[in-house]
């Protein structure tokens, strides 16, 4: 009986150890452990995406001032290849989705140059609304690659 404990020990041991092998054998082949930083893909068409806090009640004003400011200026922009305009009604957010023919020529633009662009917008919204200060905070600013 001893003898069949001590066996059964053994076995389980030897299972254990060979979950573990095969953990740790197909564990070097993880995709996330031979993924490319992002810079590597600087030649590559990129979407930049910005996320806003839009109410109902100024959908219309926001709308004006992207079509006024920023339509004209994206427009004259090298890579620039279009954008589009979404709104959510629930959670009363906007998401502009800016597609660039790649991402070094979008970052090539600089800060300064989107600073003044964003002032004009500011100032546009603020005149059209009456207001002191710009009613559409940033909520997320990020960026999307083309999948193949």
């Amino acid at each position: 009986m001893k003898i069949n404990l001590n066996l059964k020990k053994k076995i389980q041991i030897f299972f254990l150890v060979l979950i573990c092998l095969v953990v740790l054998i197909f564990q070097s082949d993880v995709p996330n452990l031979k993924a490319l930083t992002m810079d590597n893909y600087q030649g590559e068409m990129v979407i930049e995406e910005l996320r806003l806090k839009v109410s109902a009640d100024v959908k219309a004003t926001w709308l004006n001032a992207e079509k006024e400011v920023w339509e004209p200026w994206l427009s004259s922009q090298d890579g620039f290849l279009g954008r589009q305009l979404f709104w959510d009604k629930e959670k009363e957010e906007a998401l502009i989705l800016v597609n660039w023919e790649s991402k070094k020529l979008w970052k090539s633009i600089p800060m300064s140059e989107v600073n003044v662009v964003q002032q004009k917008f500011e100032d546009n919204v603020k005149a059209a609304l009456n207001v002191g200060e710009n009613p559409f905070k940033l909520i997320y600013e990020g960026e999307l690659d083309k999948q193949r």
